[in-house]
């Protein structure tokens, strides 16, 4: 079967609203360094909230790109890692974290010189 995302009932729209998220990327690539533990994760992206994050985590656990991994111990310990197909999806995240932080400043102009347009033309 083939998909085809410019079709508006194509199932891949779904996954890429997902992986398109800003903080499904920061988990994606936070989890590309190594398993770890929720609490673990909330503090390593700050200003994401407990709720949003565990809703990014199932969400990603569903998609088949994250592991949930539950230890019997008390309190229950979880602990995430990438699957093989969210291995191969964060070969391309951290990239894109880095362009994105090596391009601020000609992003802030752009936006600074649009800004001003919109403005002028109000």
């Amino acid at each position: 079967m083939s998909y085809d995302v410019y079709d508006s009932e194509c199932p891949a729209r779904a996954v890429l609203d997902h992986v398109g998220d800003k903080w499904a990327l920061l988990v994606l690539h936070r989890l590309s360094q190594g398993s770890t533990r929720f609490n673990a994760l909330r503090r390593d992206i700050p200003g994401l909230s407990q709720k949003v994050m565990s809703q990014v985590l199932k969400r990603l656990e569903r998609d088949g790109l994250i592991n949930r991994q539950a230890f019997p111990t008390v309190p229950v310990t979880v602990e995430y890692s990438l699957t093989g197909l969210g291995e191969c999806l964060t070969a391309n995240v951290g990239p894109l974290l880095r362009w994105a932080e090596a391009n601020m400043e000609q992003i802030k102009a752009a936006q600074s010189a649009y800004d001003a347009r919109v403005v002028e033309a109000a």
